[in-house]
């Protein structure tokens, strides 16, 4: 993917002096108190903000921070928190600045926190007046949020369209090169993990890597509509009958191609969603009429395994069975340890994903662990995400 670097420009000397705005993804949990429970993605923008400063860039940062209604600014709207822990992590202070849109004192080799920039009227809609007046604020617009990538706003797509340079940042730069490492030119086989509660909402992404992928593992909820189609009983199961056909396509078309979708030989069910149902292993055949399967047997985890040892390339998108319950842990564990056994090139997000990764300590052991959600799987999807296009516009224009 042709595109402008921020680390180009800092090769090339074209930073010092400049202005630059940077498009952070900082929508970090708050606690109660207005607390941060959990900083990764604020540590995640820090080294873009220091290559900038570095070179000796005025450094603007923006972010989005939970729902806020445009126009109307509360206090629980305030990046005030994420402007506290950024400046911990830098070691400076890190001003924060309100009403920013019609201009921004900083001066070259200093960083700002612009406010909430949710709240400003357009943002969302991509408001072409916005998004000039951001573009005016700035030499340099970098994006480096893919969390907000598969969104085409004033802070993130129209800033980049009239910002006189536009250009991605580190963490961006590496989703793109991560991405493209495992679905554009991918080391064989390539084995894709998609799983969660509903076909329905993973249906286009299981479709679009039914044409790419040597093998589909799918879990969870949607296990069970192709243990459905499939043939095989699923008791009270979560699954989604009406979606029978869908899944005998996708089953087709990677059978087609001579690639399989592995489906369960045993499976670990309860008769009860609760943390401490007695758990039982079965045959996938054998499930009862008032049976939940819960997670995947034995048997299946070691075949899936191996398989996933064997791989080129893995991505990882969701645990196969209740990981958040003890007894119908051990699927996903197997698929994890496995993953990180493997000397695939792996990428992985999706937030249950992210959950069970840092549960099982494998952090180092993952090739690529992806920021964003809703990108993610859009990219998954094989859609064009704004902001990739807007940049690649950029860069050829």
């Amino acid at each position: 993917m042709q595109i402008l670097r921020l680390s180009d420009l800092v090769a090339q000397g074209r930073v010092r002096g400049k202005r630059v705005f940077i498009r952070a993804d900082l929508n970090v949990p708050l606690d109660e108190a207005g607390r941060i429970s959990e900083d990764t993605r604020i540590r995640a923008s820090v080294p873009a903000i220091r290559m900038a400063l570095d070179a000796g860039a005025a450094v603007m940062v923006t972010s989005h921070l939970g729902r806020p209604s445009e126009g109307k600014f509360k206090p629980e709207d305030s990046l005030a928190p994420v402007a506290k822990r950024l400046g911990e992590l830098l070691g400076r202070n890190v001003a924060l600045v309100a009403n920013w849109v019609d201009g921004v004192d900083v001066k070259p080799g200093d960083v700002v926190l612009l406010e909430n920039c949710r709240v400003n009227k357009g943002e969302k809609s991509n408001d072409e007046a916005l998004s000039r007046k951001m573009a005016a604020l700035c030499d340099i617009f970098v994006h480096d949020a893919f969390g907000t990538a598969h969104r085409a706003e004033a802070s993130t797509y129209g800033i980049a369209r009239f910002a006189p340079v536009a250009c991605a940042g580190p963490l961006l730069a590496a989703e793109i090169d991560a991405i493209t490492k495992a679905l554009a030119n991918p080391k064989r086989p390539l084995v894709a993990i998609v799983a969660g509660s509903k076909v329905s909402t993973k249906l286009t992404i299981l479709q679009s890597l039914a044409k790419k992928v040597d093998q589909l593992i799918v879990g969870g909820g949607i296990a069970n509509t192709f243990a459905l189609a499939a043939g095989l009983p699923i008791g009270k199961s979560l699954a989604e009958p009406g979606l029978v056909a869908e899944a005998k396509a996708v089953i087709q078309a990677m059978k087609a191609r001579g690639a399989e979708v592995p489906i369960p030989e045993d499976v670990v069910c309860a008769k009860e969603f609760k943390a401490d149902a007695p758990a039982g292993v079965k045959a996938a055949g054998d499930v009862q009429a008032d049976d939940l399967i819960l997670d995947i047997g034995p048997k299946t985890a070691r075949r899936l395994a191996e398989q996933l040892e064997r791989a080129g390339t893995i991505v990882w998108n969701g645990p196969v069975g209740v990981f958040e319950f003890e007894a119908f842990a051990k699927g996903t564990e197997a698929i994890a340890r496995a993953i990180a056994k493997s000397s695939a090139f792996s990428i992985a997000g999706g937030g249950d994903t992210l959950a069970a990764i840092a549960k099982y300590g494998i952090e180092k052991d993952i090739g690529y662990i992806s920021t964003g959600g809703g990108a993610f799987l859009e990219v998954l999807e094989g859609k064009t995400l704004p902001a990739f296009e807007v940049l690649q516009q950029r860069a050829n224009g």
